[in-house]
């Protein structure tokens, strides 16, 4: 058998999907797509052009004519991937604060999922894809041959969301959030993200609560390697 050359991993805010899919993606030489970028990318494109993120028909209407791609890094400045809207490199820009406080309800109507589902799958179809989402294995990428999906507490989660926000902003920085105000944010995440968030019934369940980075990918790896 083959190696799978399609990997599905889907999980909630903060149980390591995207680090673990940019570094399996690394290690296997695969292309790494983070579909929560993709809603991010349409969320500013709204938020720029002062578009009503909780107006399902001019999200949709946005959705339909926006090119949102997502290819490997074009500058070496940390970033996981290159991110573009109509041609323009939003890549750091889709992280800003505004964006991730609409993303959710921007991402939530079913017409703008359907087109964005369309473009994920179109580019699914490229040789070696790790695609990292919240249904991903159940919805966008069905028939993908490896399914993970990756599980933390909720405490555990808002943990290492606070340490990505205190490597980025310093411990010092009067932007730091409080961790109270990090675990509040995950919950709230959750409960939006409530009706997204789906497990396909033949993925993989990782609980990473006490597991390193490399022990998760250790883990994937011997899936990886009994399935071929």
């Amino acid at each position: 058998m083959q190696k799978p050359r399609r990997i599905a991993i889907d999980g909630p805010a903060g149980s390591g999907k995207s680090t673990i899919g940019e570094e399996l993606a690394r290690q296997l030489g695969y292309l790494y797509i983070d579909t929560g970028a993709m809603y991010r990318a349409l969320t500013w494109l709204a938020l720029k052009n002062g578009v009503d993120i909780t107006d399902a028909a001019a999200m949709e209407e946005l959705a339909r004519h926006a090119e949102i791609a997502i290819s490997r890094p074009s500058i070496d400045d940390g970033r996981q991937y290159t991110v573009t809207v109509n041609g323009q490199d939003v890549t750091w820009d889709i992280r800003n604060a505004a964006v991730t406080n609409a993303v959710s309800v921007a991402s939530s109507h079913k017409g703008v999922r359907a087109i964005i589902i369309g473009q994920q799958r179109a580019m699914a179809q490229r040789d070696g894809v790790v695609m990292v989402g919240r249904d991903i294995g159940s919805v966008v990428l069905p028939d993908a041959e490896l399914k993970i999906f990756l599980t933390a507490s909720l405490e555990e989660r808002a943990r290492r969301r606070y340490g990505e926000l205190i490597e980025r902003f310093g411990p010092d920085n009067p932007a730091l959030p409080s961790m109270e105000k990090v675990l509040e944010d995950i919950r709230r995440r959750d409960y939006i993200d409530r009706n997204n968030l789906q497990q396909a019934g033949d993925a993989v369940v990782i609980n990473t609560d006490h597991l390193s980075i490399p022990q998760v990918l250790e883990v994937i790896h011997r899936y990886l390697e009994s399935s071929t």
